[in-house]
């Protein structure tokens, strides 16, 4: 398959990261609130920041995943529905239970060391489109095993309709193993696989 030019580069995949915990930002900013204060909250600075990273990484997160409009025709042999793996990510969401003072620079630095941690190992494991902003839009994770001329592949494929043995489709490549589905569904003769 051909090199995508969304491969997961670091500041792309970054910036993916950043999204899957867009919603943790703005319930820590949400949380910061205070309307006796003359910028509504206690800590204007932080709060600002994770409502315009949370906001910024997921419209970019959406529009990387749709700008994807060609690839290359595959079949499909197994598929399973590997959605339920972006549940995964609540964990750090126990955060929001927990005071957080934005005001404070150790909270704040302990809070960016442990999500430094979270994407190392995100981004080392290419897990980072394991990703609930997708999910929110209406994405599904499948684990797919496919063939293109004759070589049989497994890869997550990130799609927004399932995908059903026996079918042929389209993917693009984001990284080793994981692919986008770029056809809405239509049928692919046989003939150009």
């Amino acid at each position: 398959m051909n090199e995508s030019s969304l491969r997961l580069r670091p500041l792309v995949s970054l910036t993916l990261f950043l999204s899957a915990y867009s919603p943790l930002m703005i319930i820590l900013a949400i949380r910061d609130l205070n309307f006796s204060m003359p910028y509504f909250f206690d800590s204007p600075f932080s709060s600002s920041i994770l409502i315009f990273m949370a906001v910024g990484s997921s419209i970019i997160t959406i529009k990387a995943v749709k700008s994807v409009v060609d690839g290359l025709p595959v079949v499909v042999t197994k598929a399973a529905n590997k959605s339920g793996d972006m549940f995964s990510y609540t964990i750090p969401y126990m955060l929001s239970f927990m005071r957080v003072d934005l005001g404070d620079w150790k909270t704040l630095l302990s809070l960016a060391l442990f999500l430094t941690v979270l994407f190392v190992m995100a981004y080392r494991t290419q897990t980072v489109f394991i990703n609930p902003i997708l999910a929110i839009v209406g994405y599904m994770l499948i684990d797919c095993t496919f063939k293109r001329d004759d070589k049989e592949m497994q890869a997550l494929i990130i799609a927004r309709e399932p995908i059903i043995a026996g079918n042929s489709i389209k993917l693009d490549k984001f990284s080793h193993y994981l692919y986008v589905r770029v056809d809405s569904g239509q049928k692919i003769s046989e003939e150009s696989i």
